[in-house]
């Protein structure tokens, strides 16, 4: 008997003093024995192997997870889908690739005395048949158009090198080459500042004038109709008014409208504006705007679609404009005109006095493609009431009309254009002011001036809640 401990127990065996020779049926009852006991272990096995592959499929298997680009746990066994993030990015890119045209040049302004430009621009030097107007079906191939003839009675009073000097991005001394447009370049930044990509770069639904107390937009404006009108010639100062919130606006501009003020309103704009949603900061900037529809699917600011030919290599639209006027201090202000070239039926845009930027197209409208039925010049902000109540956002300086020169903003000789391209006075002007409290508007005239209006205001104030 020997005897041994087993994990705490005490087993006994039988031993033999011996151990005989196994016979030829012993060795072969052990093979046999061992064989069947081979069978059984792999049968066991697939029957294991069966029931893994079996219950998989009807019940899913833990895993570890993984982040999703939103921050959500996403097990690793799951299929992968792009998250709305993701996907929003991705439509973001293709934007920004269709608008963004391959660029001969590129200038991010840089001086010894400012450093990068403030406004931060990067201007592109893009081949003017390249810019997003050619991207249109019907401009697929094309050049831009030589430049028309003035109207009769329009002087220029400062030369092309002052002029040069209006926008930040040209303090560095780059320009860009002939026969090349310079583009402010849209960033991704830019983009996602928008509610969406498809309102990016539009402005939201609303009427120019008359019912816009109920949507937020608030109006100081002089206006005609009435008669036929083909085009209009204003100087304005520029100011750098507050906007209190990042989806509210403050601009000065000339309006070109035909259609009625419902789904065919046709518009032509240009001026300068504040607008820290399309920007991203708080300087006044030359645009321009155009819709057929009455701003629902057509149309939208500077070249940010097909729509605006762009002819002139120095200036670039949605450019921050230097200098600006200061409260009883300098003034300084700019002409814009916009007018119909009889021979092809265009509407062109000059900035400053000489200086000639580019044309929309007759094709992009349908009432204006003839002519105007109204000219409106003056101010606009949005009133979003963020806080519960009228907003501080200022018009203008930021002053109201009645402090005159140097303290309030104005428009000064106002002009419009007849059906033989004749620069001829205004009349019959009227004034508007949705909430006179807010912002409010004073007409004049001199031998110097010509018509002129003053107009702005602080919002909110003691009179304005």
């Amino acid at each position: 008997m020997l005897c041994y401990d087993t994990r705490g127990q005490l087993q006994c065996i039988q031993t033999l003093p011996f151990f005989p020779k196994q016979t030829t049926a012993q060795i072969h009852s052990s093979k046999m024995a061992s064989s069947t006991f081979l069978r059984n272990k792999l049968s066991l096995l697939s029957f294991f192997v069966f029931f893994l592959v079996a219950s998989s499929s009807l019940s899913p298997v833990q895993s570890v997870s993984t982040l999703s680009d939103s921050g959500h746990r996403i097990p690793a066994n799951q299929t992968f889908r792009p998250s709305k993030e993701t996907l929003k990015l991705r439509r973001i890119t293709a934007y920004l690739k269709k608008v963004n045209k391959p660029a001969v040049k590129t200038i991010q302004a840089f001086s010894f005395v400012f450093g990068a430009s403030p406004d931060g621009d990067v201007i592109d030097c893009v081949l003017s048949h390249l810019q997003p107007a050619f991207d249109h079906p019907e401009l697929k191939g094309q050049k831009p158009l030589d430049p028309p003839e003035r109207p009769k009675g329009h002087e220029t009073t400062q030369t092309i090198t002052e002029t040069e000097t209006f926008q930040l991005w040209t303090i560095s001394g780059e320009s860009c080459p002939e026969g090349t447009v310079p583009i402010r370049r849209t960033t991704e930044k830019d983009v996602l500042r928008a509610s969406s990509i498809k309102r990016f770069g539009r402005k939201l639904r609303r009427h120019v004038r008359r019912d816009s107390t109920g949507n937020g937009h608030e109006h100081a404006v002089v206006f005609v109709n009435g008669e036929q009108y083909y085009g209009a010639k204003a100087s304005l100062n520029v100011w750098s008014p507050r906007v209190n919130d990042a989806y509210e606006f403050s601009l000065s501009q000339i309006w070109i409208i035909s259609g009625s003020f419902g789904h065919d309103l046709n518009t032509i704009e240009a001026g300068w504006q504040v607008s820290p949603e399309l920007y991203g900061d708080n300087y006044p900037r030359f645009f321009t705007y155009w819709t057929t529809d009455a701003y629902q699917a057509t149309g939208c600011y500077n070249l940010l679609c097909s729509g605006f030919v762009q002819t002139n290599n120095k200036i670039a639209i949605g450019a921050a404009i230097s200098p600006r006027s200061s409260y009883n201090g300098r003034q300084f202000d700019i002409g814009f005109m916009i007018w119909k070239d009889p021979k092809h039926g265009h509407w062109w845009l000059e900035f400053g006095s000489g200086l000639l930027v580019g044309y929309w197209p007759s094709f992009l409208f349908s009432h204006l493609r003839s002519h105007a039925s109204m000219v409106q010049f003056g101010g606009e902000i949005v009133n979003s009431r963020s806080s519960g109540y009228h907003t501080g956002t200022q018009m203008g300086s930021g002053h109201f009309a009645e402090e005159g020169f140097g303290k309030a903003s104005y428009f000064r000789n106002l002009q419009g254009v007849d059906w033989d391209n004749n620069l001829i006075p205004l009349a019959n002007l009227h004034l508007l002011a949705d909430h006179p409290n807010c912002y409010d508007i004073r007409q004049g005239r001199n031998n110097v001036w010509g018509t002129y209006f003053y107009y702005g205001g602080p919002g909110r104030n003691v009179r304005c809640p």
